[in-house]
């Protein structure tokens, strides 16, 4: 019997960790969680450290590394304790790790996500920002280094197994004319318009379908998320833009289509757990439990398909004009979004200002082209720091 694949869980604490290791948890002959990573919660990242025994733990947080530290020597356990954003590279290049969950919410999971495909590893792509901020690079890396990306997002994954067997990711798809993702609508499908400014937080956060973090979940709420998956898409797939289409789908059951040159329309189905996606790419080609239920159609009893209602969601549209912009611009819409998101839930901005923000940002920075990582970087402190300076007079105005 071969040896259990190494794996590295950067974003551990966060719900796609969580998930994964539930999955990991079920096949023990198979895998072997090498190292876990997180930004702070130390007191989280212990209780997985002394469930899976991995060699390292990293934390961001000098501090809370200082804590795990402590914690895990009164537990009796030799695992290491690491601190700073190096060491999440330096774990995801070690040689006994050949598997890598990037799952590092937002632009802090550029860099170590980077330095995994750098190392030619299977990097199972959680964190979207990564390829919306610097698709073209990530791309070329992977193929020079010889790294396998297989997306995670729900909606991504299930395209990659609606394409064509022995498919690669970043290569353009034979024989296919569009890819459709699905999106549940969110909170504020049905909601009028006029209502959005002085939705909450709470509110916002409370999806329909999934159980997910704030960030993502406000995103889910604006249709940015959405936004953010048609520019990753473009990247994973080899499409143009225009090439890729959003269909607003309530129950959450097709995760998303790829439409073919014949007429041919391929959809995965499933319930709404992330564990699916998960557990298809640990194994891929192969595959492996899941422990989620099997999809019961005759309870689900229809499946409700319409389009997007860019007036309600303006995000979209700013999304897709960033695709369509290329260069910094998509780093410059994520950065901005980051920056809105963080200022709604801390209620120094209404949920409709997040969009308009957005939009202002974008129209202030033009987009310059992507020569190589620092571009992408000095976009993204540019677009971080106009959205500051755009929000912080406004703060009484908030919701």
């Amino acid at each position: 019997m071969s040896a259990p694949h190494g794996i590295a869980i950067l974003g551990s604490t966060g719900s796609i960790g969580v998930s994964t290791l539930d999955v990991l948890a079920r096949h023990p002959d198979l895998y072997r969680v090498r190292s876990l990573g997180a930004r702070s919660g130390w007191e989280k990242i212990v209780e997985q450290a002394l469930q899976f025994s991995p060699d390292t733990v990293i934390l961001t947080d000098p501090a809370a590394a200082d804590k795990a530290r402590a914690r895990l020597r009164e537990a009796g356990s030799n695992c290491r304790v690491e601190s700073g954003e190096e060491a999440h590279a330096a774990a995801v290049r070690a040689p006994e790790v050949d598997t890598v969950m990037a799952a590092i919410v937002g632009a802090a999971g550029l860099l170590p996500t980077l330095a995994a495909v750098r190392a030619g590893k299977r990097v199972l792509l959680a964190n979207k920002e990564a390829l919306v901020m610097a698709g073209r690079l990530m791309i070329d890396e992977a193929r020079a280094a010889g790294a396998v990306l297989i997306p995670i997002d729900s909606e991504h994954n299930a395209i990659f197994q609606c394409m064509p067997a022995g498919y690669l990711a970043g290569e353009p798809a034979r024989g296919v004319a569009h890819v459709i993702l699905t999106a549940s609508g969110g909170p504020f499908r049905t909601t009028d318009p006029a209502l959005l400014a002085n939705v909450t937080p709470q509110q916002a956060c409370a999806h329909p379908k999934w159980k997910m973090g704030r960030k993502i979940s406000v995103d889910s709420a604006t249709l940015m998320n959405k936004g953010l998956e048609v520019i990753e898409a473009t990247w994973l797939f080899g499409l143009p833009e225009a090439r890729v289409e959003i269909v607003v789908h309530p129950q959450s059951v097709v995760h998303s289509l790829v439409q073919y040159v014949d007429g041919s329309v391929l959809a995965q189905l499933g319930a709404p757990d992330m564990r699916t996606p998960i557990a298809q790419a640990l194994a891929w080609p192969e595959r492996i439990a899941s422990g989620v239920d099997a999809l019961d159609l005759a309870a689900v009893a229809r499946l409700d398909f319409e389009p997007p209602d860019h007036v309600r969601f303006p995000s979209l549209g700013l999304a897709r004009a960033a695709a369509r912009a290329g260069g910094t611009a998509p780093a410059v819409l994520n950065a901005a979004n980051e920056v809105a998101v963080q200022a709604f839930l801390e209620r120094r901005l209404n949920f409709t200002g997040i969009a308009a923000v957005i939009d202002q940002v974008l129209q202030r920075l033009d987009a310059c082209p992507v020569r190589d990582l620092g571009d992408v970087l000095d976009a993204d402190a540019a677009a971080r720091g106009l959205a500051h300076a755009l929000i912080e007079p406004a703060q009484g105005a908030s919701a």
